[in-house]
Protein backbone atom coordinates (compact mmCIF):
# COMPACT_ATOMS: atom_id res chain seq x y z
CA UNK A 1 0.00 0.00 0.00
CA UNK A 2 1.67 3.40 -0.98
CA UNK A 3 2.09 5.69 2.00
CA UNK A 4 -0.51 8.76 1.72
CA UNK A 5 0.88 11.78 0.07
CA UNK A 6 -2.15 14.29 2.04
CA UNK A 7 -4.71 13.99 3.95
CA UNK A 8 -7.72 15.76 2.69
CA UNK A 9 -7.02 18.51 4.83
CA UNK A 10 -3.71 19.34 3.42
CA UNK A 11 -4.98 18.54 -0.14
CA UNK A 12 -7.15 20.82 -0.05
CA UNK A 13 -5.24 23.72 1.61
CA UNK A 14 -2.66 22.89 -1.05
CA UNK A 15 -5.28 23.87 -4.08
CA UNK A 16 -7.59 26.49 -1.95
CA UNK A 17 -10.02 24.08 -2.51
CA UNK A 18 -13.82 24.44 -0.27
CA UNK A 19 -13.30 21.08 1.61
CA UNK A 20 -16.58 19.48 2.58
CA UNK A 21 -16.61 15.81 4.37
CA UNK A 22 -14.10 14.72 6.68
CA UNK A 23 -10.10 16.14 6.67
CA UNK A 24 -8.34 13.29 7.99
CA UNK A 25 -8.91 10.70 4.73
CA UNK A 26 -5.77 9.31 3.83
CA UNK A 27 -4.89 10.07 -0.16
CA UNK A 28 -1.76 8.41 -1.51
CA UNK A 29 -2.46 8.94 -5.79
CA UNK A 30 -4.55 10.05 -8.38
CA UNK A 31 -6.92 7.71 -10.30
CA UNK A 32 -9.93 7.54 -12.81
CA UNK A 33 -13.14 7.06 -10.83
CA UNK A 34 -13.86 3.74 -12.18
CA UNK A 35 -10.09 2.46 -10.98
CA UNK A 36 -10.34 5.00 -7.59
CA UNK A 37 -9.90 2.67 -4.17
CA UNK A 38 -10.44 4.43 -0.97
CA UNK A 39 -6.78 6.06 -1.14
CA UNK A 40 -7.21 7.67 -4.42
CA UNK A 41 -8.39 11.23 -5.55
CA UNK A 42 -10.07 11.83 -9.04
CA UNK A 43 -11.98 14.23 -10.28
CA UNK A 44 -15.25 15.75 -11.67
CA UNK A 45 -15.78 18.28 -14.52
CA UNK A 46 -19.50 18.51 -15.03
CA UNK A 47 -22.52 17.85 -13.24
CA UNK A 48 -23.23 14.55 -15.76
CA UNK A 49 -20.81 12.75 -13.87
CA UNK A 50 -21.81 13.26 -10.36
CA UNK A 51 -23.46 9.43 -10.94
CA UNK A 52 -20.12 7.82 -11.57
CA UNK A 53 -18.48 9.50 -8.33
CA UNK A 54 -21.32 8.16 -6.48
CA UNK A 55 -20.66 4.82 -7.84
CA UNK A 56 -17.12 4.76 -7.12
CA UNK A 57 -15.25 4.00 -4.62
CA UNK A 58 -12.37 6.71 -4.22
CA UNK A 59 -11.79 8.55 -1.26
CA UNK A 60 -11.59 12.32 -2.07
CA UNK A 61 -13.29 14.13 -5.56
CA UNK A 62 -11.63 17.46 -7.09
CA UNK A 63 -15.13 19.04 -8.39
CA UNK A 64 -15.79 22.32 -10.35
CA UNK A 65 -17.59 24.38 -8.49
CA UNK A 66 -20.07 24.63 -11.30
CA UNK A 67 -20.81 20.90 -11.40
CA UNK A 68 -21.23 21.37 -7.61
CA UNK A 69 -23.96 23.54 -7.63
CA UNK A 70 -25.52 21.95 -10.03
CA UNK A 71 -25.48 18.64 -7.99
CA UNK A 72 -24.96 19.83 -4.75
CA UNK A 73 -27.52 16.63 -3.26
CA UNK A 74 -25.26 13.62 -4.89
CA UNK A 75 -21.87 15.26 -3.57
CA UNK A 76 -23.56 16.08 -0.50
CA UNK A 77 -24.59 12.35 0.39
CA UNK A 78 -21.17 11.62 -0.10
CA UNK A 79 -19.32 13.67 2.03
CA UNK A 80 -21.85 12.40 4.79
CA UNK A 81 -20.80 8.97 4.20
CA UNK A 82 -17.54 9.90 5.20
CA UNK A 83 -16.07 10.74 1.53
CA UNK A 84 -14.64 14.03 0.80
CA UNK A 85 -15.27 16.66 -1.71
CA UNK A 86 -12.64 19.12 -2.62
CA UNK A 87 -15.04 21.92 -4.35
CA UNK A 88 -12.38 24.25 -6.84
CA UNK A 89 -13.43 26.96 -9.09
CA UNK A 90 -12.17 24.64 -12.33
CA UNK A 91 -11.04 20.61 -11.37
CA UNK A 92 -9.45 20.24 -14.34
CA UNK A 93 -6.28 22.98 -13.75
CA UNK A 94 -6.61 22.04 -10.05
CA UNK A 95 -5.60 18.34 -11.55
CA UNK A 96 -3.22 19.43 -14.06
CA UNK A 97 -1.37 21.00 -10.86
CA UNK A 98 -1.45 17.73 -8.86
CA UNK A 99 -0.44 16.23 -12.00
CA UNK A 100 3.03 18.48 -12.45
CA UNK A 101 3.51 17.68 -8.86
CA UNK A 102 3.39 14.16 -8.96
CA UNK A 103 4.91 13.89 -12.39
CA UNK A 104 8.04 15.92 -11.05
CA UNK A 105 8.82 13.08 -8.63
CA UNK A 106 8.42 10.48 -11.55
CA UNK A 107 10.64 12.35 -13.92
CA UNK A 108 13.07 9.88 -16.03
CA UNK A 109 16.72 9.45 -14.53
CA UNK A 110 19.45 10.88 -16.33
CA UNK A 111 20.54 9.28 -19.33
CA UNK A 112 22.99 6.08 -18.78
CA UNK A 113 26.59 7.11 -19.47
CA UNK A 114 27.65 4.96 -22.18
CA UNK A 115 29.84 5.44 -25.68
CA UNK A 116 29.07 8.13 -27.80
CA UNK A 117 30.94 9.38 -31.28
CA UNK A 118 30.95 13.47 -31.26
CA UNK A 119 32.89 14.99 -34.13
CA UNK A 120 36.27 16.86 -33.41
CA UNK A 121 34.31 20.12 -34.74
CA UNK A 122 31.19 20.02 -32.71
CA UNK A 123 30.77 22.23 -29.81
CA UNK A 124 28.51 20.53 -26.32
CA UNK A 125 28.56 22.42 -23.74
CA UNK A 126 29.87 20.72 -20.45
CA UNK A 127 26.04 21.06 -18.65
CA UNK A 128 24.47 18.93 -21.35
CA UNK A 129 24.09 15.25 -20.65
CA UNK A 130 24.53 12.34 -23.23
CA UNK A 131 23.45 9.02 -22.93
CA UNK A 132 24.88 5.71 -24.93
CA UNK A 133 25.00 5.88 -27.91
CA UNK A 134 24.43 9.21 -29.50
CA UNK A 135 26.33 10.42 -32.45
CA UNK A 136 27.12 14.39 -33.26
CA UNK A 137 28.00 15.37 -36.38
CA UNK A 138 30.08 17.98 -37.54
CA UNK A 139 29.86 21.75 -36.53
CA UNK A 140 26.96 21.19 -33.87
CA UNK A 141 26.48 22.90 -31.10
CA UNK A 142 24.72 21.24 -27.61
CA UNK A 143 23.79 24.30 -25.26
CA UNK A 144 23.72 23.90 -21.85
CA UNK A 145 21.08 21.72 -19.41
CA UNK A 146 20.19 19.40 -23.01
CA UNK A 147 19.98 16.35 -22.52
CA UNK A 148 20.61 13.66 -24.97
CA UNK A 149 18.95 10.11 -24.23
CA UNK A 150 20.64 7.16 -26.17
CA UNK A 151 20.59 6.59 -29.75
CA UNK A 152 20.13 10.03 -30.68
CA UNK A 153 21.58 11.67 -33.50
CA UNK A 154 22.59 14.57 -34.78
CA UNK A 155 24.29 15.64 -38.27
CA UNK A 156 25.79 18.29 -39.64
CA UNK A 157 25.61 21.78 -38.19
CA UNK A 158 22.71 21.14 -36.01
CA UNK A 159 21.77 23.38 -33.35
CA UNK A 160 19.95 22.07 -30.16
CA UNK A 161 19.30 24.85 -27.22
CA UNK A 162 18.95 24.87 -23.78
CA UNK A 163 17.29 22.73 -21.43
CA UNK A 164 15.91 20.63 -24.35
CA UNK A 165 15.01 17.33 -24.07
CA UNK A 166 15.71 14.49 -26.75
CA UNK A 167 14.60 11.33 -26.18
CA UNK A 168 15.68 7.88 -26.95
CA UNK A 169 16.26 7.35 -30.88
CA UNK A 170 15.16 10.79 -31.87
CA UNK A 171 17.02 11.86 -35.54
CA UNK A 172 17.84 15.44 -35.90
CA UNK A 173 19.30 16.18 -39.87
CA UNK A 174 22.08 18.39 -41.19
CA UNK A 175 21.64 22.24 -40.35
CA UNK A 176 18.37 21.71 -38.25
CA UNK A 177 17.75 24.27 -35.02
CA UNK A 178 15.95 23.01 -32.38
CA UNK A 179 15.26 26.33 -29.62
CA UNK A 180 15.38 26.05 -26.20
CA UNK A 181 13.11 23.79 -23.30
CA UNK A 182 12.07 21.32 -26.44
CA UNK A 183 10.79 18.29 -25.58
CA UNK A 184 10.82 15.42 -28.64
CA UNK A 185 9.77 12.05 -27.51
CA UNK A 186 11.26 8.54 -29.05
CA UNK A 187 11.72 8.23 -32.81
CA UNK A 188 10.95 12.01 -34.22
CA UNK A 189 12.57 12.43 -37.40
CA UNK A 190 13.94 16.33 -37.97
CA UNK A 191 14.67 17.64 -41.26
CA UNK A 192 14.39 14.60 -43.36
CA UNK A 193 14.60 14.97 -47.11
CA UNK A 194 11.28 16.43 -48.46
CA UNK A 195 9.23 14.79 -50.97
CA UNK A 196 9.54 16.01 -54.06
CA UNK A 197 9.55 14.99 -57.82
CA UNK A 198 8.51 15.18 -60.63
CA UNK A 199 8.00 13.48 -64.33
CA UNK A 200 11.56 13.84 -66.10
CA UNK A 201 12.13 15.55 -69.49
CA UNK A 202 10.59 13.35 -72.02
CA UNK A 203 8.56 10.74 -70.35
CA UNK A 204 11.49 8.74 -68.96
CA UNK A 205 10.91 8.18 -65.05
CA UNK A 206 11.20 10.64 -62.11
CA UNK A 207 12.94 13.45 -61.39
CA UNK A 208 13.78 13.98 -57.67
CA UNK A 209 13.83 17.54 -56.74
CA UNK A 210 16.66 18.54 -54.32
CA UNK A 211 16.02 20.08 -50.81
CA UNK A 212 18.45 22.18 -49.47
CA UNK A 213 16.92 24.09 -46.73
CA UNK A 214 16.44 23.05 -43.09
CA UNK A 215 14.16 22.96 -40.40
CA UNK A 216 13.68 25.45 -37.19
CA UNK A 217 11.98 24.73 -34.37
CA UNK A 218 11.38 27.44 -31.91
CA UNK A 219 11.31 27.52 -28.11
CA UNK A 220 9.17 25.26 -25.84
CA UNK A 221 8.13 22.80 -28.86
CA UNK A 222 7.12 19.19 -27.53
CA UNK A 223 7.25 17.04 -30.90
CA UNK A 224 5.20 13.89 -29.79
CA UNK A 225 6.80 9.82 -30.93
CA UNK A 226 7.34 9.02 -34.20
CA UNK A 227 6.78 12.56 -35.75
CA UNK A 228 8.48 13.42 -38.91
CA UNK A 229 8.94 17.17 -40.00
CA UNK A 230 10.59 17.15 -43.17
CA UNK A 231 13.21 19.97 -44.06
CA UNK A 232 12.41 22.66 -46.48
CA UNK A 233 13.06 23.19 -50.34
CA UNK A 234 15.34 26.04 -49.43
CA UNK A 235 14.62 28.49 -46.49
CA UNK A 236 13.27 26.66 -43.38
CA UNK A 237 10.20 24.18 -42.63
CA UNK A 238 9.07 26.46 -39.45
CA UNK A 239 7.25 25.41 -36.17
CA UNK A 240 6.52 28.22 -34.16
CA UNK A 241 7.18 28.54 -30.00
CA UNK A 242 4.66 26.61 -27.87
CA UNK A 243 3.05 24.43 -30.38
CA UNK A 244 2.43 20.93 -29.12
CA UNK A 245 2.34 18.22 -31.82
CA UNK A 246 1.23 14.62 -31.05
CA UNK A 247 2.17 11.33 -32.13
CA UNK A 248 2.57 10.27 -35.97
CA UNK A 249 2.23 13.78 -37.32
CA UNK A 250 3.76 14.19 -40.82
CA UNK A 251 4.73 18.00 -41.57
CA UNK A 252 5.70 18.59 -44.75
CA UNK A 253 8.71 20.83 -46.58
CA UNK A 254 8.59 24.01 -46.56
CA UNK A 255 5.57 24.30 -44.10
CA UNK A 256 4.96 27.37 -41.86
CA UNK A 257 3.27 26.70 -37.71
CA UNK A 258 2.60 29.15 -36.43
CA UNK A 259 2.51 29.78 -32.03
CA UNK A 260 0.86 27.74 -29.43
CA UNK A 261 -0.85 25.51 -32.02
CA UNK A 262 -2.33 22.28 -31.43
CA UNK A 263 -1.56 19.44 -33.80
CA UNK A 264 -3.52 16.01 -32.80
CA UNK A 265 -2.09 12.38 -33.83
CA UNK A 266 -1.62 10.84 -37.15
CA UNK A 267 -2.15 14.57 -38.69
CA UNK A 268 -0.46 15.36 -42.34
CA UNK A 269 0.41 18.65 -43.80
CA UNK A 270 1.35 18.45 -47.53
CA UNK A 271 4.08 20.84 -48.55
CA UNK A 272 4.17 24.66 -47.97
CA UNK A 273 0.68 24.35 -46.01
CA UNK A 274 0.70 27.09 -43.25
CA UNK A 275 -1.25 27.16 -39.86
CA UNK A 276 -0.91 30.63 -38.29
CA UNK A 277 -0.98 31.12 -34.66
CA UNK A 278 -3.27 29.17 -32.16
CA UNK A 279 -4.32 26.51 -34.80
CA UNK A 280 -6.27 23.40 -33.82
CA UNK A 281 -6.11 20.30 -35.52
CA UNK A 282 -7.97 17.42 -34.18
CA UNK A 283 -6.92 13.67 -34.90
CA UNK A 284 -6.37 12.62 -38.37
CA UNK A 285 -6.62 16.10 -40.31
CA UNK A 286 -5.13 16.24 -43.56
CA UNK A 287 -4.04 19.62 -44.84
CA UNK A 288 -3.05 20.09 -48.89
CA UNK A 289 -0.45 21.91 -50.44
CA UNK A 290 -0.12 25.18 -49.96
CA UNK A 291 -2.92 26.07 -47.93
CA UNK A 292 -3.52 28.52 -45.04
CA UNK A 293 -5.13 27.84 -42.01
CA UNK A 294 -6.00 30.99 -40.23
CA UNK A 295 -5.36 32.35 -36.75
CA UNK A 296 -7.34 30.33 -34.21
CA UNK A 297 -9.12 28.20 -36.46
CA UNK A 298 -9.91 24.86 -35.78
CA UNK A 299 -10.39 21.41 -37.96
CA UNK A 300 -12.57 18.69 -36.39
CA UNK A 301 -11.29 15.14 -36.96
CA UNK A 302 -10.39 13.00 -39.83
CA UNK A 303 -11.62 16.22 -41.93
CA UNK A 304 -9.39 17.06 -45.39
CA UNK A 305 -8.52 20.55 -45.58
CA UNK A 306 -8.59 21.56 -49.62
CA UNK A 307 -9.46 25.63 -49.43
CA UNK A 308 -7.61 27.67 -47.49
CA UNK A 309 -9.77 28.61 -44.03
CA UNK A 310 -10.34 32.21 -42.53
CA UNK A 311 -9.11 33.14 -39.27
CA UNK A 312 -10.95 32.03 -36.06
CA UNK A 313 -13.87 29.25 -38.16
CA UNK A 314 -14.50 25.77 -37.58
CA UNK A 315 -14.12 23.63 -40.43
CA UNK A 316 -14.94 19.95 -40.86
CA UNK A 317 -15.89 16.86 -43.19
CA UNK A 318 -13.98 15.70 -46.38
CA UNK A 319 -13.78 17.92 -48.16
CA UNK A 320 -13.73 20.74 -45.02
CA UNK A 321 -16.45 23.27 -45.36
CA UNK A 322 -17.90 25.90 -42.56
CA UNK A 323 -19.14 23.20 -39.51
CA UNK A 324 -22.76 24.69 -39.95
CA UNK A 325 -22.74 23.86 -43.63
CA UNK A 326 -21.40 20.86 -43.15
CA UNK A 327 -23.94 20.06 -40.34
CA UNK A 328 -26.54 20.89 -42.71
CA UNK A 329 -25.38 18.35 -45.78
CA UNK A 330 -25.27 15.56 -43.31
CA UNK A 331 -28.66 16.21 -42.03
CA UNK A 332 -30.03 16.43 -45.49
CA UNK A 333 -28.11 13.29 -46.35
CA UNK A 334 -29.86 11.54 -43.68
CA UNK A 335 -32.82 12.47 -44.89
CA UNK A 336 -32.48 11.77 -48.43
CA UNK A 337 -33.74 8.01 -48.36
CA UNK A 338 -37.31 9.72 -46.95
CA UNK A 339 -37.58 12.41 -49.47
CA UNK A 340 -36.69 9.69 -52.44
CA UNK A 341 -39.36 7.54 -50.98
CA UNK A 342 -41.74 10.40 -50.71
CA UNK A 343 -40.86 11.08 -54.72
CA UNK A 344 -41.50 7.78 -55.53
CA UNK A 345 -44.69 7.63 -53.85
CA UNK A 346 -45.49 10.43 -55.92
CA UNK A 347 -44.81 9.58 -59.47
CA UNK A 348 -47.06 6.13 -58.76
CA UNK A 349 -43.19 4.47 -58.70
CA UNK A 350 -44.59 2.96 -55.47
CA UNK A 351 -47.39 1.63 -53.14
CA UNK A 352 -48.29 2.74 -49.49
CA UNK A 353 -46.76 0.01 -47.88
Amino acid sequence: MNAPLWTSEQLAQRLGAELRGPGDVPLSRLDSLEDADALAVSFVREARHAPRWAASRCGAVLVSRRAYQEAAAVFDDGAAAGRTVLMVPDADLAMIDLLAELGASLAPPPPTPGPVSVDPTARIHPGAVLGAFCTVGPGCEVAPGAILHARVSLGASVRIGPGTVLHPGVVVQDRSVIGAGCTLHPGVVIGADGFGYRPAPGGKGILKIPHIGNVVIEDAVEIGANTTIDRAKFGSTRVGAMTKIDNLVQVGHNCRIGRACLICGCCALAGSATLEDGVTLAGGVGVADGRTIGRGATVGGRSGVMDDIPAGETWVGYPARPARQTMRLVATLDQLPDTLRKARKLLGMENDS
